[in-house]
């Protein structure tokens, strides 16, 4: 893998995501501190998935053939829902601390749950795409083929825009899910748990990336429709945006919630 291919693909992969970071959490000490917890929730929830998947291989003594395949299945179901947990326990911490705040010092202004549940989300995704993105650069070093189905010779450019998906997904997921959380409609953040799981599971029902990249970008596009909506936008504040009328768009002067 020559070096512009593996530049190429670290710019599709992290670039949308560098920039979202760099112009709405870098210049915000607070917002780093919960971009760094959110990440760090983000692994653990992967150490704990890789403890089970550990367990379960030994149980099974490591067979080939067919339970590899529905090993691999449930260890991403797995994988997954623990990773929605692990979300699900970062609001009930950040929400405790708001709280703790508020009662700390009635007149100090919250961080407004929106503004956490985008960071959050940006967090868990950065750390999740980074991941996916090591793991991949390290199977492209042998031995045997990359990927779980073989030989797609667009694997690579595949796996930098799904890493992008994931990265964006997530920061959307986050939104929703806290949304749901807030208004106590728990069938969203059900929603958000069962679309993680079609994203992630879909590469190892279907050995066609490209279609699998086109339902997860279809996916996205809703997913980021639905988060729009969800942080308080509406037609007219993104025609105020898009014409830079809108100082107080998204993460600006956001009051607590």
């Amino acid at each position: 893998m020559t070096a512009a291919v593996f530049f190429g693909c670290a710019f599709i992969a992290f670039g949308p995501a560098l920039a979202l970071y760099i112009f709405t959490i870098a210049t915000d000490p607070l917002r780093v501190i919960f971009l760094i917890a959110g990440a760090f929730f983000w692994l653990v929830s992967l150490l704990l998935s890789s403890v089970f998947w550990y367990l379960v291989r030994i149980i099974t003594d490591n067979r080939d053939g067919p339970v590899q395949k529905y090993l691999l299945i449930f260890g991403v179901l797995l994988s997954v829902c623990i990773q929605e947990l692990f979300r699900l326990a970062y609001y009930r911490l950040l929400k405790k601390a708001n709280e703790g705040l508020k009662s700390l010092n009635p007149e100090e202004t919250a961080p407004s749950m929106r503004l956490l549940a985008y960071v959050s989300g940006l967090g868990f995704g950065i750390m999740s795409g980074v991941f996916s993105f090591v793991n991949t650069l390290s199977n492209s070093l042998g031995p045997g083929t990359v990927g779980i189905h073989g030989d797609s010779p667009q694997f690579f450019l595949n796996s930098a825009f799904m890493t992008l998906v994931i990265i964006m997904l997530h920061v959307f997921w986050g939104i929703v899910f806290f949304d749901g959380c807030e208004k106590s409609k728990w069938h969203i953040p059900l929603t958000v748990l069962l679309t993680h799981l079609l994203v992630s599971t879909q590469t190892l029902l279907s050995p066609h990336y490209g279609l699998n990249l086109v339902s997860a970008y279809i996916i996205m596009v809703l997913m980021g429709i639905w988060a729009f909506f969800a942080a308080g936008g509406s037609c007219r504040s993104l025609k105020f945006c898009l014409l830079c009328q809108d100082k107080d768009f998204l993460l600006y002067n956001q009051r607590s919630r």
